[in-house]
């Protein structure tokens, strides 16, 4: 115990460098961190700079799904930060890389639970997705002799966060999970909250992927953070 207490330190403003020289690569959360919804927080764009003038790597690791990599390198702009796509590693991105690195089969359908983030990577990592924000328009008719009808070619269920998520979009993806053979469950995230906005916390993907857990009874593949899968690609990277 006092070997433990006497190698940990509190930062401070007198080992802070000693700190920052140490470390080659710096991974910095998005939501909360860089900003709230969209109000950048204090003290970022000179963080960043000073980093930047030592040569550091940035990575921006969001489990935000609504975005693609794209979108997200807009956003950075418009809130005054120079930074590439190549720099950004959202849950959208991880969950449409899971399907790629395992040889996901390019005839099989993804079924996406969340917005238009996730159907932009997978477009661009060559899948077709189905759902998203469409689907929140669509309404059950709950009615004697009703049978709701749903793509067998539908190999994976993406779930993100998703503003538009409604009944239609729920038994889509519990009937694609338990009557398609050998289809995925995949999560990008189960955060229970997320800063959505600038003043308040919001329900965050944990919910509707919860809701899928309970009417499916099976677990999903998480790919976001902190999942093993999302850091071993980013060491990769």
């Amino acid at each position: 115990m006092d070997v433990a207490r006497r190698a940990t330190q509190l930062l401070s403003s007198l080992n802070v460098g000693d700190l920052v020289d140490s470390v080659e690569a710096f991974l910095f959360d998005c939501d909360g961190v860089i900003w709230k919804g969209d109000t950048l927080i204090d003290g970022v764009p000179q963080t960043l700079d000073m980093l930047r003038s030592k040569g550091k790597k940035l990575v921006f690791v969001t489990n935000n799904s609504t975005k693609s990599r794209r979108q997200y390198a807009k956003k950075f702009q418009s809130l005054g930060i120079s930074i590439n796509e190549d720099e950004i590693f959202c849950s959208s991105f991880a969950a449409a890389m899971f399907l790629k690195v395992n040889n996901f089969p390019r005839e099989k359908k993804v079924y996406v639970i969340g917005e238009e983030g996730i159907l932009e990577e997978l477009e661009l990592a060559g899948f077709t997705g189905l759902g998203g924000p469409e689907d929140g328009k669509k309404i059950v008719q709950l009615k004697p002799n009703c049978l709701f009808e749903h793509e067998k070619t539908v190999g994976a269920v993406v779930v993100g966060l998703d503003q538009y998520i409604n009944y239609y979009k729920l038994q889509y993806g519990t009937l694609c999970i338990h009557e398609n053979p050998g289809c995925l469950f995949i999560a990008t995230n189960r955060d229970a909250v997320g800063h959505m906005t600038d003043l308040q916390e919001w329900p965050g993907a944990g919910c509707m992927v919860a809701a899928i857990c309970g009417s499916t009874q099976k677990e999903p593949i998480v790919v976001g953070k902190p999942s093993p899968f999302l850091m071993d690609f980013l060491v990769q990277k």
